[in-house]
């Protein structure tokens, strides 16, 4: 019974994560109308977990699900992207203050490790936020990482596609911030995360603005 659980939360999250992408680049726009039949034609996959992840995007504001107009893609306007990572920021640059005055030398050594297994990876997105994930947990706050889990999700999962030049700079904005770090400067650290969230921010809205059919709305 629970490898079945786990099985189906798998696809559901992997087809929320799939139409979250969609919606966070504008791909699917405002107004768009989403067929459950076809996304559980194109997922190949059955139809409760695809309804499982509507509802998903639904909590999230990305979609109206509703009983008899069907599916409607709310989106995000440039705007939204950029307060959503500013949002984003705020947390992350806690999260680095906290992880400078708490981080043992053995977690720094492994965000080091982390961060240069990013560039040549095959997977830059999940190799970044295993970076994260790990500087995240350097701060030793369970409710922090819960605020962090959830605001995450404004990052899409393509990210690293749209925008290939940020890779090189992540680089040296991540190891001025290890840098940061281990000269005990939270503030420092602290400041480096939040421009590093807010840029890759800008990068997406400036994206929107001139990928989008109804950017300015």
């Amino acid at each position: 019974m629970s490898d079945v659980r786990l099985i189906g939360r798998t696809v559901r999250a992997r087809a929320a994560d799939e139409l979250r992408d969609r919606i966070l680049t504008g791909a699917l726009h405002r107004g768009s109308r989403l067929d459950l039949d076809e996304l559980t034609a194109e997922f190949g996959i059955s139809r409760t977990p695809v309804r499982e992840a509507l509802l998903e995007l639904s909590y999230e504001g990305l979609v109206e699900v509703a009983p008899r107009s069907g599916i409607t893609v709310l989106g995000i306007t440039p705007d939204d992207a950029i307060d959503n990572f500013a949002i984003l920021a705020a947390l992350a640059g806690k999260a680095a203050e906290w992880a400078t005055e708490r981080i043992t030398e053995a977690q720094i050594a492994e965000l080091q490790e982390l961060a240069d297994a990013i560039f040549g990876a095959d997977d830059v997105v999940t190799a970044n936020r295993r970076f994260h994930r790990a500087l995240n947990l350097a701060s030793g706050s369970p409710r922090l990482l819960t605020y962090l889990r959830q605001a995450v999700r404004v990052v899409p999962a393509s990210y690293f596609i749209l925008f290939p030049e940020r890779e090189s700079t992540s680089r040296t904005e991540h190891a001025a911030l290890l840098s940061a770090i281990r000269k005990g400067d939270g503030p420092a650290a602290r400041a480096i995360a939040e421009a590093h969230v807010l840029d890759a921010g800008a990068a997406l809205g400036d994206y929107l603005r001139t990928h989008t059919d109804d950017a300015g709305g």
